[in-house]
């Protein structure tokens, strides 16, 4: 890794697209995320303690667990960032200006190219399996404990639950549609692994994902989506979504006709960056409360 996790923390930006992608998506999960930054902060957000010998003894304890090389944070944080970085055609510095003011996506739409159905869910899977295997990674557990990761969802809470519901959301609803579980599990299907192996994030992560060559991997990939589809279901059917409410919401910051709703999800794939945004905060706050406990 070529930052230390307290200058990832240190860096998350306090405002951009990311940071009012996610805050739209509060009426899913009210009050759940707050955009936690820098590592002090975060120490004391996440233990309520105000000793500065102690905030300090916290905080070199979870460095000291991030750089263990036998520990699986440093690969989390990558799984994180990995499936983020593929494909961000757009620079964010031109849209660092936007901050603040709407976004006219028809700017953009020359720029942006929405996916295939195919693409999509490729793409969507992985972000999924990536999750899956990141909190096996951050528990030390085999990274092929699909029911422990399922378990888990229902505990789900703060950022890791805000990037979940971005999923659905962005890399779901809005690029595939309302049966866009039904249309993945479909298309996974449909996927051959010469297919697979054309993907520019799964030729990233594919040593991360369990399974014996592309098709053992492809096979692990739907048997992942498969054994999740029922918790997306439910936060979908739970919340009334749609793509055109999930739509609404966003154009706090996004203007966007509902027709054009697959160049949106395209937009959002280039210009924003959840995973590891909230990935970052979510390593923090686990290493943070193992540093305590050790303590």
């Amino acid at each position: 890794m070529s930052k230390p996790i307290f200058e990832l923390v240190d860096e998350l930006p306090t405002s951009n697209l990311t940071v009012s992608m996610l805050n739209s998506l509060d009426f899913i999960a009210p009050g759940q995320w707050q955009n936690t930054i820098g590592f002090v902060n975060t120490i004391k957000t996440v233990t309520g303690e105000t000793d500065e010998a102690l905030i300090q003894q916290i905080g070199e304890r979870a460095i000291y667990l991030y750089n263990d090389r036998s520990q699986g944070y440093q690969t989390a944080m990558w799984l994180y960032q990995t499936v983020d970085s593929t494909d961000k055609a757009l620079g964010t510095a031109a849209l660092a200006n936007k901050i603040g003011e709407k976004v006219p996506l028809l700017g953009f739409l020359n720029s942006v190219t929405p996916k295939s159905d195919k693409a999509q869910t490729i793409d969507l899977s992985l972000k999924l399996v990536a999750e899956l295997v990141a909190f096996c990674q951050i528990n030390g557990i085999p990274g092929d404990s699909i029911g422990d990761f399922v378990a888990s969802l229902a505990e789900y809470s703060g950022e890791s639950l805000i990037r979940m519901v971005a999923l659905v959301c962005v890399d779901g609803l809005i690029p595939l549609g309302p049966d866009f579980i039904s249309k993945a599990m479909s298309g996974l299907n449909q996927t051959n692994p010469q297919e697979l192996e054309q993907n520019s994030t799964f030729q990233n992560i594919q040593d991360a994902i369990p399974g014996n060559g592309a098709d053992g991997k492809l096979n692990f990939i739907g048997q992942s989506f498969d054994s999740v589809k029922g918790w997306m279901n439910g936060l979908v059917a739970s919340n009334d979504l749609t793509p055109q409410k999930v739509a609404h919401n966003l154009k706090g910051f996004v203007e966007i006709a509902d027709d054009k709703l697959d160049y949106l999800g395209a937009f959002l794939d280039v210009a924003t960056n959840y995973y590891e945004h909230t990935g970052t905060q979510t390593l923090a706050r686990r290493l943070i409360e193992r540093a305590v406990a050790e303590i």
